[in-house]
């Protein structure tokens, strides 16, 4: 009898297993293998997820890498990851001399969901737009760069900021280049814009190998993040902690620097590359 029993366990197990890999597989992607799929690398990278986020902030990503992979299946996952995996390691960086300081990001730089939404509001609009199909097939392209430009806009401005507040010698006021402490809203340095435009470069690459976006497209992505982020970065020293303008938090602001960046992507492509192939 045990024998019967093992047997038809073992008979059932490739089928079941194979049923789940045509599912991840499916393309286009459906709501269940992106459900399925974002079940079974959460669960995997459990360890990884916990050390970058808080349990709320896990939950927001959950919903985030599941409307990724619906919208743009999973190199649009791997795109996200890869930010993920990046900018964590960023905001880890001499976590103890931040904390030292009071520059360092709360919950020893495990973010929570309004982080989560405000780096990912732009992407996931674009992920909308994509899996609902708004503009046909002329515009599909259009959202999966604003996707890509999203993400490469926010992870610069992280890296720029995790790596200025750590290794910046000498840090300015955007608007007056007055210098003044790390960790000052709207301040630079030449440590932290350097690894920025460089954080941006790796992932527009990323999205480029994987299919997301042409070369050229990832150059865009490249120039819309800085222009983004200087533009941020103005932002933030003349408005930010004014009075009239406590709305401004630093999660608001991220939303409109994702945005600035994936909306300045689109119109670059529409405006230069379009008017050169036309």
């Amino acid at each position: 009898m045990p024998t019967r029993i093992q047997a038809t366990a073992t008979d059932l197990d490739p089928g079941l297993l194979q049923q789940v890999m045509n599912l991840v597989q499916s393309s286009p992607p459906t709501w269940k293998s992106a459900l399925l799929s974002n079940v079974v690398i959460f669960l995997l990278g459990s360890r990884l997820l916990v050390s970058g986020l808080s349990l709320s902030g896990i939950a927001a990503a959950f919903v985030l890498g599941t409307l990724t992979w619906r919208a743009f299946g999973s190199s649009g996952f791997l795109l996200v990851a890869t930010f993920f995996v990046l900018g964590t390691a960023a905001t880890k960086v001499k976590m103890a001399q931040k904390e030292a300081q009071g520059v360092a990001e709360r919950r020893k730089g495990r973010r929570g969901p309004g982080s989560v939404i405000g780096s990912s509001a732009a992407g996931c609009v674009c992920a909308f737009l994509s899996i609902y199909g708004i503009g046909g097939e002329a515009f599909a392209r259009l959202w999966e760069l604003g996707f890509v430009a999203s993400f490469c806009t926010k992870l610069s401005d992280t890296v720029s900021s995790e790596i200025g507040k750590a290794y910046g010698k000498t840090t300015y006021l955007i608007t007056t280049f007055k210098m003044v402490p790390r960790g000052t809203e709207g301040a630079v340095s030449t440590e932290g814009t350097v690894a920025g435009l460089l954080a941006s470069i790796l992932l527009a690459s990323v999205g480029c190998m994987m299919g997301e976006i042409y070369a050229p497209e990832a150059v865009i992505c490249v120039i819309a993040s800085q222009i983004a982020n200087l533009a941020e970065s103005i932002i933030g020293a003349a408005l930010q902690e004014k009075e009239g303008f406590r709305w401004l938090t630093n999660d608001a602001a991220n939303v409109i620097n994702i945005s600035t960046g994936s909306i300045l992507a689109v119109l670059m492509q529409q405006l230069i590359l379009q008017n050169r192939t036309s």
